[in-house]
């Protein structure tokens, strides 16, 4: 239900001489909804809900130096690039010897380093910044200069930013708000398996490490937008179902056959999720959990399986309406 009068229907505003005002053009776009058919407008034909999607690894598996984006912008009405409402997830492909500038209107970008080597270069007005990088490692970087990634061997790298939130918004970012951070892989990887070997972790729902930025001691998050989970799931496991009101990009860093999340919208009366969509894990691919939405991990491999959720958490953080909820 909308109302867009051609002239108003009641006497809302009166000029000095106490005439009825007359319409104008700033009143042309006024429009009114009757709450219970506007209160929520996410639904199919409105504003669209975030969608269940999986990218393989083949996708990024061979071809030319490129970035590959994850792109669901037509799903969401988005007028760029989008895997979500406020980030966009890419794979790069780099070529051995070549090079990818990775450009972005964002205040945040986080990169994962799947395979190879190289270096990563951002020249700015103030200062240069040189990350070394190689398999397992991740770095972020705050609003700049245009980053660009050299390979020394052939790379695959999976690349999030938050471009889409500031266009959402209709602003640039003006200043950094975290420093440049390298997260080397061999030092993530020895610190989640000294987690798996502590006490109690085989009955946690999560064993997993959030990484965090001195320069944000309020969130601690990887950015102040960008959230991040480096984990593991055990060979054998099944992990209770939980649910946030953020949107988690998930990238399955490795895991064998037999691996899957489970995620659905409700839950049954013992805490299981209510007829769940099955969503099969392959190594180097990607998939998305919509906000709100309760997903469990499940693995019956007989192998450890590793991943890297990242997720615009550290703004819901911010604003206190992450709403973390476990089954």
């Amino acid at each position: 239900m909308t109302q867009t009068p051609n002239r108003p229907s009641t006497d809302l505003g009166l000029n000095v001489q106490g005439e009825a005002a007359q319409q104008t053009p700033v009143a042309d776009k006024a429009q009114l909804f009757d709450y219970r058919q506007a209160a929520n407008p996410i639904r199919s034909g409105l504003t669209e809900p975030i969608p269940y999607r999986c990218w393989g690894a083949d996708l990024h598996s061979s071809g030319p130096s490129g970035i590959l984006p994850l792109d669901l912008s037509s799903e969401l009405g988005t007028s760029g690039p989008a895997t979500s409402p406020g980030l966009a997830a890419h794979f790069i492909r780099i070529e051995a010897g070549e090079g990818v500038r990775a450009a972005a209107s964002a205040t945040s970008s986080l990169f994962f380093v799947l395979s190879g080597e190289g270096v990563c270069r951002v020249r700015e007005t103030d200062q240069d910044t040189t990350i070394h990088w190689g398999e397992g490692d991740l770095f972020v970087l705050p609003c700049g200069g245009t980053p660009l990634l050299e390979a020394t061997s052939t790379s695959v790298l999976y690349w999030v930013h938050d471009g889409p939130l500031l266009h959402y918004l209709g602003v640039l970012p003006s200043e950094p708000r975290f420093d440049a951070t390298h997260y080397r892989g061999d030092w993530l990887r020895s610190e989640l398996l000294k987690l798996v070997e502590q006490p109690g972790s085989a009955s946690s729902n999560r064993i997993s490490l959030l990484l965090a930025n001195r320069d944000l001691p309020s969130t601690r998050t990887v950015t102040h937008v960008l959230w991040a989970m480096y984990g593991i799931v055990p060979p054998g496991a099944t992990q209770a179902p939980h649910r946030h009101q953020s949107v988690a990009l998930d990238l399955i860093i490795d895991c064998q056959p037999g691996v899957y999340t489970l995620v659905g919208s409700e839950l049954n009366a013992d805490g299981s999720i209510h007829n769940p969509k099955r969503i099969d894990w392959e190594a180097g691919g990607a998939f998305i959990t919509p906000p709100g939405h309760w997903h469990s991990h499940v693995n019956e491999s007989g192998e450890p399986a590793y991943l890297l959720p990242v997720q615009d958490a550290g703004l819901q953080t911010h604003l206190r309406s992450l709403d973390i909820r476990f089954a």
